[in-house]
Formats: C-alpha cells, structure tokens, sequence
C-alpha cells in the first residue's frame, strides 16, 4: 500500500512538472508571437506614417522649411524600409528638395543683386543728377552761343569727344534693348537742335582720371 501511495505522488508530481513546463513553453511563445505582432504593428504604421510624410513633401502641401524637410527626410531614410513605393518617394523627394534649394539660393542671389544695384544708384544718384541737370540745361539755352558754350563745359568731362553715349529704349527681364549709338559730341549738339532732353542718367563708366568713358541714358 505504501509503495502504491508514493507511486501515486510521484506520477502526480510529475503530471505537474510537465504541465507547468508546457505552460510555461505555451506562455513563451505567445509572448513571442505578441512581440512580432507588435513589431509587425509598428513597422507598418511606420510605413504609413513615411508615405504620408514624403507625399505631403513632393506636393508641397507642408509648412515645413526645406531644412526640417531634409530632418524628416534622413529620418525616414534611417529606418531602411524596404517598401518599394517608399524607396521611389525618398528618391523623388530628395530630388525636389535639391531643386528647391537651388531655386531658393537663386531668388536669394537674384534679390542680393537687385538690392546692390538700388544701393549702387542711390549712391551714384547725386552724380547723375548733376550731368542730367547739365543735359537738360542745354537743350533748354535760349541762344545757340549758350548752348555751344555749356557743350563746351561738359564736354571737359568726356575722355574724347566720341565716349560713346547707349540709349535704353525699353527692358525686359533684366535686358536692356538700345537705340542706334552715338557720340557724345553728336548727342550734345542734338540736344542743342532738339530743344528737349526727355532722357535720365542710367549708368556712367570713367577712367582712372574720373573722365567719363561711356554714358547710358534711358527714355523717360
């Protein structure tokens, strides 16, 4: 009876032993199941989450500087996600962001020259004034004795009496479209004749004596 009993408690004990063990195996991999179903759950929302990102960018419907796009960018790059449409996105993205900055360092420099040339004429302003209003004096003499004798004053700022004198008759786009060149000389004697300077002082070239080379003048 004796021996019967302690059979009894080992098979007992060792039903036990084997359902903990296959419990605690069960337990195990459901835990593994749960942490790839987890995994699984995140890489796709990850997934996700980057397309919308990367389409939101290549439509140019975020508010994000192209700086925090190159952030979102690299960020999504660092995930190594193998989706095809994704790969193909960042490939896109990355290069509307180079053509982005490029255009953006453009208008920047484009503006940088625009306002070098506004500070250039309000520095040249006053010098120009000056030959408009020697100009104008002599297209308005009363007598043509004073108008040759102002030809002859200005012409002592001229290098030579054929400094060559451009005359702007319309721009466009950042070019300028001339009239048929002449001479100084010839142009101060027209003015004599005309009777009208209807002209302002675009841009004055000289020399190393302050003689004036070359004189641009636009229609007003």
């Amino acid at each position: 009876m004796s021996i019967m009993v302690k059979n009894a408690s080992r098979i007992t004990m060792l039903v036990l032993a084997t359902i903990i063990i296959v419990g605690s195996a069960t337990s195990c991999k459901s835990k593994k199941k749960l942490a790839r179903e987890k995994a699984a759950a995140e890489y796709a929302t990850k997934v996700e989450q980057a397309k919308n990102d990367l389409t939101a960018m290549l439509n140019g419907s975020t508010n994000w500087s192209l700086d925090e796009q190159d952030v979102r960018l690299n960020s999504i790059k660092s995930y190594n996600i193998d989706d095809p449409e994704v790969i193909d996105l960042i490939s896109k993205v990355a290069e509307k962001i180079s053509m982005d900055r490029a255009e953006a360092e453009r208008l920047a420099e484009e503006e940088r020259l625009k306002q070098e040339e506004i500070e250039k004429k309000i520095v040249e302003s006053p010098k120009h004034q000056e030959i408009d209003d020697q100009l104008n004096a002599i297209s308005t003499s009363t007598t043509i004795d004073a108008a040759n004798k102002k030809i002859m004053l200005s012409m002592d700022q001229f290098a030579s009496p054929d400094v060559p004198v451009l005359i702007i008759i319309s721009q466009y786009g950042g070019t300028n479209d001339y009239d048929r060149p002449t001479t100084i000389s010839k142009f101060l004697n027209y003015l004599k004749d005309k009777k009208q300077y209807k002209y302002t002082v675009e841009s004055v070239k000289r020399d190393g004596l302050g003689k004036i080379t070359e004189l641009e003048l636009i229609k007003k």
